[in-house]
């Protein structure tokens, strides 16, 4: 089995998972050397565009997430997670620290991709007011033009878009390593005196 699955961030093997161990000739996410996290990121990325197979960009940029995160010690975090009391919404990645949550939705490329993880941004702060959504992206254009709606209050939930080919994935990584993230609680949707 490939490194993915014998560190339990994918549950199998698959075409993605067996394109994403074999990018780096020599090497495996655990033991490739990099400087920073945008180094890390950007590596992997021109080994991916160099292999083709635009059809998986979307599945390898979320495993090179994910192993940057696991590489970093950023854990425990959650992939394609559901919340209680946010419906009909699978986030890319959830870290979880003391009831706030933290959402990094994972687009290789924005144009109306953004407009998604707004409203999942609108709807995990609906539930969890001190949340952090975080968009994080490999389109530096269409990330620039969507920062300014931040600015300009058009994009109301997100509170960054984070180009993973600048110095904003970098400060972002260093950010989350300084807080201690856990696993969920478990919830009792109602509470109170139960007669049965």
């Amino acid at each position: 089995m490939g490194e993915l699955v014998n560190q339990q961030i994918a549950k199998n093997e698959s075409a993605s998972t067996r394109l994403f161990d074999s990018l780096i000739q020599g090497s495996t996410f655990m033991t490739i050397e990099y400087n920073t996290p945008k180094d890390y990121i950007e590596r992997y990325w021109r080994a991916l565009n160099q292999a083709g197979r635009p059809t998986l960009h979307g599945n390898i940029f979320e495993y090179i997430i994910y192993t940057l995160l696991y590489r970093e010690g950023i854990r425990p975090f959650y992939t394609q997670a559901k919340v209680a009391f946010v419906p009909n919404v699978n986030f890319d990645t959830l870290l979880y620290c003391q009831s706030t949550p933290v959402s990094l939705s994972l687009k290789t490329s924005l144009r109306e991709r953004y407009k998604q993880a707004d409203l999942e941004a609108i709807a995990l702060k609906y539930v969890h007011r001190k949340s952090k959504c975080y968009l994080l992206t490999m389109d530096s254009a269409e990330a620039t033009v969507q920062k300014a709606k931040i600015l300009s209050g058009d994009i109301i939930g997100l509170d960054e878009i984070i180009d993973c080919h600048s110095e904003d994935i970098n400060n972002l990584i260093n950010n989350l390593k300084n807080i201690q993230f856990t696993t969920s609680n478990r919830i009792d949707v109602v509470q109170g005196n139960l007669i049965q």
